[in-house]
């Protein structure tokens, strides 16, 4: 049984197609690209979105610094809450919780935002640990998000009320203390990176088919598991 939960945000407890999307083209207009077609900027959903900039439109670190905070002009205001959240997760995360699990939030989205939205949606109070990256560019990679959640749900900080326990243990630690429970701990998400993320530290993964992961990414990635719906999740994590 499942006793430490980390859940992805986008894509996997929200929808967040219309504001990522909206605001990648508003980043973009401002290079004099033009896409009309936020279809074709889903891509974009789920890896840092530096790292994005760089793959699918050739940018450069500078520019792509420059991109980045174009997006943020307006998803801090706008995007932020062209969001919604999954029918049924509400009830799933509120029985997780009543049945003692412990739950976290690890997103490669900035803190600030992801706090912002989970309090938006009413959910925040059910995540012992909300875990992002930072503004200036650190902590976006998944494999350091999943490793600070991790160092907080299992020894006890809470970045939910700010309180940091980045220098309480090392790396060693944590993957010692994974591989003594690994199998009470899952990270869930719908991109490869989340799957990746939870491979770093061999805890188990359940992939979400219901967000934005290419065909047979999860799989590829080698996703422990693979659901298609909300209830199919909360059927695997409350087993």
């Amino acid at each position: 049984m499942y006793q430490y939960i980390l859940f992805d945000l986008d894509g996997t407890l929200t929808n967040p197609k219309i504001g990522i999307t909206s605001c990648v083209q508003y980043a973009l207009r401002k290079f004099g690209i033009e896409e009309p077609d936020l279809d074709k900027l889903e891509p974009f959903i789920g890896p840092p979105l530096l790292d994005s900039f760089r793959e699918f439109y050739g940018f450069d670190d500078e520019k792509g610094q420059q991109a980045v905070a174009y997006y943020r002009e307006r998803f801090s205001d706008i995007g932020l809450f062209e969001n919604a959240i999954y029918p049924g997760m509400v009830q799933m995360l509120e029985r997780l919780q009543k049945s003692g699990r412990h739950l976290a939030v690890a997103s490669s989205k900035p803190t600030v935002f992801v706090k912002r939205i989970l309090e938006h949606f009413g959910i925040l109070a059910y995540f012992d640990v909300v875990v992002g990256s930072e503004l200036d560019g650190t902590r976006v990679k998944k494999e350091e998000v999943v490793e600070e959640a991790l160092r907080q749900l299992l020894y006890g900080g809470n970045q939910v009320n700010d309180v940091s326990t980045e220098m309480l243990t090392d790396r060693k630690e944590i993957d010692d203390m994974c591989m003594e429970s690994r199998h009470d701990i899952v990270m869930v998400g719908d991109r490869k990176y989340d799957i990746e993320g939870a491979k770093a530290y061999r805890i188990d993964s359940v992939g979400v088919a219901y967000g934005y992961a290419a065909d047979g990414e999860l799989e590829e990635a080698g996703a422990d598991m693979i659901v298609g719906t909300v209830e199919e999740l909360e059927r695997v994590l409350m087993r």
